[in-house]
């Protein structure tokens, strides 16, 4: 046995996720993680309620950091037209700052073991000996009976590991804000598109929101800096300019990430289980990246739970993902064609304004079934 017997690289939700309920199983857990908490991640920062019981079950749910509840969606076309609609299951608002950081000293009383402030720089599987190897920036070697990759939509391991999506440029960027505003309703989670992407803003802990949109290289490039583009291109819909207009900015810049892939991805890569936006990414138009984040943690240490046996894990979890997510990730992928165009999402927020009844059906494919 193993100093560490299970590795997991990226302590993000996923990461976190399972890292406390391995570390409750008996197992001895280590999670490497290249920043210090508690930092800022881009991220939409709105939980679906879908993994609410599960969360107040385990001891996880955020309660003493007051949460935003959510319950209202509001959706805008590139002109500003919009519809508002209920979100039957729900949801609530709270930063990646505060919830990490709070899953993080969960798991700390768990027993969890932390190298923080360190890189992944290469993952070896060694079949004669049925370990895996890895190798940290400082030239560490730490050998591991499971590795579980939960470092978030792109790394370099990507690149190391071959996985095909990492071999092409993607041209999204991803843009976050926090700010105070009394334009915005507390309840509501709105996603407002613009002609190349969209943007999205909800109440988070302290009386904040997180304003996070998705954009492109491309703009960026054209319009020179990060406020240039958004008065050329976000500013067109006149929802978004308001939004600025009346927010009070709580960072002197914001955080950006690069290079956000859409792509396909698959659950087990090199012997390695996936987790969170490292197995797939759902486009921000479906929402949930969060809550499907915890729940592929959950059923990562779930199919340890069942087996022992390397080959048997992957296939238990392999199966479970697919079962929940393919869907939900090819629909978003799907989705998100319907919008970040003017004609197209004003005739999507027109058909959906006028039809709850396919409205429904779309939240409810987009958000998962309660999980225990």
């Amino acid at each position: 046995m193993f100093e560490n017997e299970i590795i997991i690289i990226g302590g993000g939700l996923s990461g976190l996720t399972a890292a406390y309920l391995l570390a409750k199983q008996g197992k001895s857990v280590l999670v490497i993680e290249k920043k210090a908490y508690p930092f800022h991640r881009v991220c939409g920062e709105y939980v679906s309620n879908e993994v609410r019981d599960f969360l107040i079950k385990e001891g996880l749910f955020p309660f003493e950091h007051f949460p935003a509840s959510i319950n209202h969606f509001r959706l805008s076309a590139v002109n500003g037209e919009a519809a508002d609609f209920p979100l039957e299951l729900g949801g609530f608002g709270i930063s990646r700052f505060v919830l990490d950081h709070h899953f993080y000293q969960k798991c700390l009383e768990a027993g969890v073991k932390f190298l923080q402030k360190t890189q992944v720089t290469d993952v070896q599987f060694l079949p004669k000996n049925q370990h895996f190897r890895v190798e940290t920036s400082d030239g560490t070697l730490l050998p591991a009976s499971y590795v579980l990759g939960a470092y978030g939509k792109r790394s370099k391991i990507d690149k190391k590991l071959n996985r095909n999506f990492a071999q092409q440029r993607s041209p999204y960027i991803g843009v976050k804000y926090h700010i105070q505003t009394d334009g915005q309703e507390d309840h509501v989670v709105s996603l407002h598109n613009y002609s190349g992407g969209y943007l999205g803003i909800n109440k988070i802990e302290n009386g904040h929101f997180n304003l996070c949109y998705l954009g492109s290289r491309a703009q960026l490039r054209d319009a020179g800096s990060i406020g240039a583009m958004e008065e050329k291109y976000l500013f067109a819909n006149p929802l978004i300019r308001e939004i600025f207009e009346k927010a009070h900015f709580l960072w002197d810049r914001p955080e950006v990430i690069n290079e956000i892939s859409f792509a396909t991805k698959t659950p087990v890569e090199n012997n390695i289980l996936m987790l969170g936006d490292a197995a797939g990414m759902i486009t921000p138009l479906c929402g949930n990246g969060m809550a499907i984040a915890i729940h592929t943690g959950k059923l990562a240490a779930d199919s340890f739970l069942k087996h022992s046996k390397l080959g048997d894990i992957q296939k238990a979890y392999q199966k479970e993902w697919k079962a929940f997510f393919q869907t939900r990730l090819r629909l978003g992928r799907n989705v998100q064609k319907l919008f970040g165009a003017p004609m197209v999402s004003s005739l999507a927020v027109n058909l959906l304004k006028n039809s709850s009844f396919l409205s429904r059906k779309l939240i409810r494919q987009t958000h998962g079934d309660p999980i225990r």
